[in-house]
């Protein structure tokens, strides 16, 4: 065993990586708990990757049989219920982690100097996630995800220029088909992946970059943080807090598992009540507040390309927060706490 453990450091270079671990300090303060969102985003897309590929060895992405494969994974394959149920519930906890580690950071503003790009990268990440969630509610095939993807994919047709050719590219044609199931399938499994890999390997090396930012008053005034060792202190509490998130995650698989409708029928109309999934609700919910015409302008135009200049904004927010202890950096938070609060309205309100 020390044979092969001096042979793989010497070509792996591990007593490095072992230093690196054991030298390794996470700070300690209120807004530690923000620290364990990020560890958490990956172990529910470990589990995303595993149980896809479970998933995958028995889909078919075809108009025919893509329903019919959802069925007899449920109900042929052992264990494939439950196995789809953690794939779903997994994906809608990991928006959500992502969702709260942004608001983490958002709020104490970690973003500030030199941590601009891990912002950025963890801004595209969330975008990523969202790609995630709305390529995989078509898969199943049934009435409801029929009509929920016409509904997303109807709204890039508000973008000037691009809008009507960016739905095209999406359909694979003018409506939704079995061309849609297949270039959507393709961007769960292959596209999408091959992206958020290497979008979290540049977010994770800036992570060790920098390190993890100190909260504001701290830094402004000098004070001097307490520390817990990485390894194996944080990592023990990280892993405490793993075992809850996945006694939690398996109790939603098996007491609130996923629906399957029938297949869907490209003849008819939309379901009654037809919501997107709870991470789009506050879009969907927005939209519908918004009057056919405003100055004369298609309405629906305009919101969306508020909603696209709000994304942006959110993205290159570290730049326009450059100076986050004063008041332009007070302002800036007032703002972005009133956003927060008018998307949780809307979704409470898509909700109910």
């Amino acid at each position: 065993m020390n044979k092969l453990v001096t042979w793989l450091n010497d070509r792996l270079g591990l007593s490095v990586f072992n230093s690196f671990l054991t030298k390794k300090e996470v700070p300690q303060h209120k807004h530690t708990i923000f620290y364990y969102t990020g560890s958490s985003i990956l172990l529910f897309l470990g589990i995303q990757v595993v149980t896809g590929i479970m998933l995958a060895l028995y889909y078919t992405p075809t108009l025919q049989a893509a329903n019919a494969s959802v069925v007899r994974i449920m109900t042929e394959i052992p264990l494939g219920w439950i196995i789809r149920s953690i794939h779903s519930w997994s994906a809608s906890l990991m928006i959500a982690a992502v969702i709260l580690h942004l608001l983490g950071i958002a709020f104490t503003k970690g973003y500030r100097k030199p941590r601009e790009l891990t912002w950025m990268t963890g801004v595209l990440l969330l975008g990523i996630a969202l790609g995630f969630g709305f390529t995989g509610y078509l898969l199943p095939w049934d009435n409801l995800s029929l009509a929920a993807t016409k509904v997303g994919t109807d709204i890039p047709k508000a973008i000037p220029v691009i809008g009507a050719w960016a739905t095209k590219l999406l359909r694979g044609g003018e409506d939704v088909t079995g061309d849609t199931i297949t270039r959507f399938f393709i961007a769960h499994v292959c596209l999408l992946p091959l992206v958020i890999f290497f979008i979290l390997g540049i977010h994770i090396f800036l992570v060790q970059r920098h390190g993890m930012s100190l909260p504001l008053e701290a830094e402004r005034k000098g004070v001097k943080v307490p520390s817990l060792p990485f390894w194996p202190n944080f990592v023990l509490r990280e892993t405490g807090v793993w075992l809850i998130l996945l006694g939690c995650l398996i109790t939603l698989a098996i007491v609130i598992a996923p629906s399957l409708g029938a297949s869907a029928d490209l003849m008819a109309p939309a379901p009654a009540g037809i919501k997107p999934e709870w991470y789009f609700i506050f879009l969907f919910q927005a939209l519908k507040l918004v009057p056919s015409r405003i100055f004369g302008i298609n309405g629906e135009q305009i919101a969306v390309l508020l909603m696209l200049a709000g994304f942006l904004v959110v993205f290159v927010l570290p730049f326009i927060d450059n100076r986050p202890s004063e008041r332009k950096g007070r302002i800036i938070t007032f703002v972005f706490s009133l956003a927060f609060i008018f998307t949780l309205v809307m979704t409470a309100w898509g909700l109910l």
